[in-house]
Order: C-alpha cells, then sequence, then structure tokens
C-alpha cells in the first residue's frame, strides 16, 4: 500500500511540471493550449535517445531536452498564437499529434512503435537513483519541483507576470498600454512548453522505457483537467490538483477494485470533475491567487509625490 502510495507521488510530481507549464500558458496568458502531450513526447524521447544511442547521463540530457521542447514552443507559437479560443486550441492539438506521428514513424530515429528500452538510471555523483526504490526517486523529483515552483512564482511577481495577466484580461489594452502581445505569449508558451519537456524526461526515467503510446491526446486532457481543478493562475493549486486527479486515476488499484470498475472510467470521472467545477466553482479549488498590490501603490503614490514637489 505505502509503495503505491509512493508511485501515486511520483507521478503526481511528473503531472506537476506538465501543470506548471500548462498554467503558465493557459493561467496566466490566457491561451487554451492542448499540446502538453507534444512536448511531454519530445523531452522523453530527447533523454532515450541521447542516453541510449550516444551515452549521454541523464543531467546533460535536462537542459537540452528543455531547449529543444522551448524551441518547438516557440515554433509553434508564433504562427498560432494569432488564433484565439478553440482555434487556437484545435491547433495545438494538431501539432501534438504531429509529434506523436512522427515518433510513431521514424523508425530509424525512435524505433517506431517498439519505443526505446533499456534507459540507463539516473546517477548524481556515482550514486545510481533507481525507480525500483521509489523514495529516492521521489526525493531527486520533489527538490527539482520546489527549484520549479520558485522560479515561477518569482516570474509571476516580476514585471513579465504582470504583463501577461494585462494580457490575459484585456489584450488590446495591454497592447495600447505598450506591452509587446506577442513577444509575452511566446516566451511563456516557451517557458511552459520547456517544463513539460523537463517532466518528459523523468518520465523516461522512471518507467526506463518511452514508446508513442504513453503520449496520447489523453495526457493533454489530463493536464488541463489539473489547473482547472486546482484552480488558474495559482501554481500550488495546479499541484494540488495533479496530485488529486492522480490519486483518482489509481484508486480503483488503490482499494482493489480494478478488476470492477474498468479504465474507461477514468475519463467519465474527469468529465464529471469538470462538469462540477465549472458549475460550481470555476475558479479551481484553491481559486486565482490575489497579487498584493499596496506595496507597490505606496511606492507610486511616493513617486508621484517626489515628483510634483519637485516640479513646484
Amino acid at each position: 500500500m505505502l509503495n503505491f502510495f509512493i508511485l501515486i507521488l511520483i507521478y503526481t510530481c511528473i503531472y506537476a511540471f506538465m501543470s506548471l507549464g500548462q498554467n503558465l500558458i493557459t493561467g496566466y496568458s490566457g491561451m487554451l493550449s492542448l499540446c502538453a502531450a507534444g512536448f511531454f513526447a519530445i523531452g522523453s524521447y530527447t533523454t532515450a535517445i541521447l542516453t541510449t544511442s550516444f551515452g549521454w547521463s541523464f543531467w546533460a540530457t535536462l537542459p537540452i531536452a528543455a531547449l529543444l521542447s522551448a524551441l518547438m514552443g516557440v515554433l509553434i507559437g508564433l504562427p498560432t498564437l494569432r488564433l484565439k479560443g478553440d482555434y487556437l486550441a484545435i491547433a495545438t492539438l494538431g501539432f501534438a499529434e504531429i509529434v506523436r506521428n512522427i515518433i510513431n514513424n521514424w523508425d530509424a530515429l525512435t524505433n517506431g512503435p517498439m519505443g526505446i528500452q533499456r534507459i540507463p538510471m539516473i546517477t548524481i555523483f556515482g550514486i545510481k537513483i533507481s525507480p525500483y526504490q521509489k523514495y529516492g526517486f521521489l526525493l531527486m523529483e520533489i527538490i527539482m519541483l520546489l527549484i520549479c515552483w520558485f522560479l515561477f512564482e518569482r516570474l509571476a511577481s516580476s514585471r513579465m507576470g504582470r504583463a501577461l495577466e494585462a494580457i490575459r484580461e484585456d489584450e488590446i489594452a495591454a497592447n495600447s498600454m505598450g506591452i509587446n502581445v506577442t513577444k509575452y505569449k511566446v516566451v511563456s508558451f516557451a517557458l511552459g512548453a520547456a517544463v513539460t519537456g523537463i517532466a518528459g524526461c523523468l518520465q523516461a526515467e522512471f518507467t526506463l522505457s518511452v514508446s508513442p503510446g504513453s503520449y496520447v491526446f489523453m495526457v493533454s486532457i489530463m493536464v488541463l483537467c489539473t489547473v482547472v481543478l486546482g484552480g488558474m493562475g495559482n501554481f500550488v493549486a495546479v499541484i494540488l490538483g495533479a496530485f488529486i486527479i492522480q490519486f483518482i486515476s489509481y484508486l480503483p488499484q488503490l482499494i482493489g477494485l480494478s478488476n470492477i470498475i474498468p479504465a474507461q472510467a477514468k475519463q467519465i470521472i474527469f468529465g464529471l470533475i469538470l462538469v462540477i467545477m465549472m458549475i460550481y466553482r470555476p475558479q479551481g479549488i484553491l481559486g486565482r491567487k490575489e497579487r498584493n498590490n499596496k506595496k507597490a501603490e505606496k511606492n507610486w503614490l511616493l513617486n508621484k509625490k517626489e515628483a510634483i514637489n519637485e516640479h513646484a
């Protein structure tokens, strides 16, 4: 039972990485993206290919996977970010399916439907972090997730975070105030893609194998459910949402009812959760994080008063 709960926490961390990226794109920038599975696959296969074919260590593949995912985020972002709402969602969904089909058919590089097996384990100072001994792997994930969460919280309180919120609330008004809407959207898309690519690296190292079937459309839907459930625009909330979604996913196995409850029931449960949340609490469990602007307002008033005194 305890090992199974640790497994849930490990997958919670993996999906929390993707949810942080999705929250930056959807929760802060206001863009409905459904291509998380594509960036997830790029990160996984980058680590799998570089470690098995070229002998790279996991830590060397991590920045490459993040940069490659970010680059793909820019390439998909530039032509599609002029779209909005449903049209943007369809375009990003198409990108994710293109990535999966390329992986499925590029036999020379990805081994096609057979995938890649025997991925080397992560080593830190010569010590192997075995996925079979889950405690060490979970501890490593938690440390990486805390670092990522801290950086994203700092970004949200920075000038870029305020610009993204302005774009989300009213893009035309933000543009009229001098905010470069296209630049900020592309940067947020690239950062979200990079974090999702890191999640793919962790997925590859935990399962020690990759295959195209792990990166289907349902992955993107689960990540979006996580953000909506926890609360868009709140990084702590999406981590909570990731835990709830994973707990629900593995609940039948946890209570020993996996033979009674079919696997398709999870999709029904996710759908019901979204419907209930949209009706009774559309802001999510924790809701959007409110920014404390009192200090900023005080500084603005002081600067204005000093400017008036100097002019007088």
